[in-house]
């Protein structure tokens, strides 16, 4: 029996593009994008036959396609980028914090995406530093990671910021201060929306005045408050990780959300945040999903996840040192670069080269060209192959 979904995002791109791109057009990198969605794991990305040793049983695996927004791919470079993170975790407390605008400003986001995108981070940092640097809250130098995310669990247009902060700083002297109440608070939301907001509001006007982007600001932005929200500190650097991982790599929707694909419709289920996160169900006609998934297709070359103060890439390394030496922290060993099998199995569980059906070792006996002419992905590479005894052949 396969564990594959039922319903998968590759069957809406295959009902409804050509309908939905005849009245939208969308740009190349967007095609591009649900191309390679599209024929992920199919005989068009190529790939390679392999025979058991032992039982004979005979698999046919294709190439992924890679692409960051693909429901199939990501897992292993998210395991990767956890194993990462996890060498720069500090025994303190951490907080989760959010950054959200008003919808409103959905058309100038979805006009202007990376201008407004990189808006986003710049502010959202800025008044975060600025917090950590007064004395009131702290007073010195405090590090965040800032994950971008474009929309909630019904697929609706919804940009806004997620932060992992240490709940502390680096002061001026070498030492570690942690936040108020050893850790327990962070800053005051009311006041880092009031600051947010009034920075934002002023940048955008700047860009608009610049020609930096396009479309008008709407009126009254100002007479709803802007949603900021820290979360209570992570039990632990364990759950931190676990925590982030959630949200690194995560795509608009994945395959066991969609429930029903037909030649009208797309059903797919959701949580409601507003109601106690109350299962949900929406059909809707299949060339508006693939509307609403087609805004969260990022820019080419957008990067989503960023580093800012002593967690940059180029402080990191001696902030952190600095930092666990006033914690009188141990220093977590350097993580090793480890193949993608022993990661699958050593993190997911998952045997790559192992026979399903006795344990035997899969051995490749055949390569399948790569067809996918607007991908750069290429097959696995060649191998001689395997002389397989009679059993095996049957």
């Amino acid at each position: 029996m396969s564990s594959h979904p039922a319903h998968e995002l590759a069957n809406v791109i295959n009902n409804f593009l050509p309908s939905f791109n005849t009245e939208n057009k969308l740009p190349a990198y967007k095609l591009q994008a649900l191309n390679a969605l599209q024929k992920c794991r199919t005989e068009y990305m190529g790939g390679h036959i392999e025979a058991c040793e032992d039982c004979g049983e005979i698999r046919v695996a294709y190439n992924s396609c890679r692409n960051r927004h693909c429901p199939k791919c990501g897992a292993i470079e998210k395991e990767k980028w956890i194993m990462n993170r996890e060498a720069d975790l500090l025994p303190v407390k951490y907080f989760h914090v959010v950054f959200t605008v008003p919808d409103k400003l959905n058309s100038l986001f979805l006009n202007n995406q990376v201008a407004m995108y990189n808006l986003l981070f710049s502010v959202v940092w800025d008044v975060m530093k600025g917090f950590g640097k007064t004395k009131k809250w702290i007073g010195g130098t405090i590090g965040a990671t800032a994950i971008l995310h474009t929309c909630g669990q019904n697929l609706n247009y919804h940009p806004h910021l997620h932060l992992i902060v240490p709940a502390g700083a680096l002061m001026s002297n070498g030492k570690w201060k942690h936040s108020r109440n050893r850790g327990k608070y962070l800053f005051k939301v009311d006041q880092l929306s009031d600051v947010f907001s009034a920075r934002f509001v002023k940048q955008i006007r700047i860009l608009k005045k610049c020609g930096t982007i396009s479309g008008q600001i709407p009126n009254k932005l100002f007479d709803k408050d802007w949603v900021v929200y820290a979360k209570q500190p992570f039990g632990g650097p364990k759950q931190v990780i676990n925590y982030l991982g959630r949200y690194t790599h995560r795509t608009a929707i994945s395959n066991d959300r969609i429930i029903s694909v037909d030649d009208i419709n797309v059903s797919f289920t959701w949580k409601d945040y507003k109601n106690n996160y109350a299962p949900q169900t929406t059909t809707l006609p299949g060339e508006e999903f693939l509307r609403l998934f087609c805004q969260h297709i990022l820019p080419p070359g957008f990067t989503r996840i960023r580093h800012y103060g002593f967690l940059s890439s180029a402080s990191k390394t001696k902030s952190l040192a600095i930092i666990r030496k006033s914690l009188n922290a141990v220093c977590p060993p350097t993580p090793t670069k480890k193949p993608w099998q022993e990661i699958a199995f050593e993190r997911m569980g998952i045997k790559p080269g192992v026979c399903k059906c006795c344990g035997g070792k899969m051995v490749i006996i055949e390569t399948i060209p790569n067809r996918f002419i607007h991908g750069k992905r290429a097959p696995p590479a060649t191998k001689t192959k395997q002389s397989l005894n009679s059993r095996m052949i049957a």
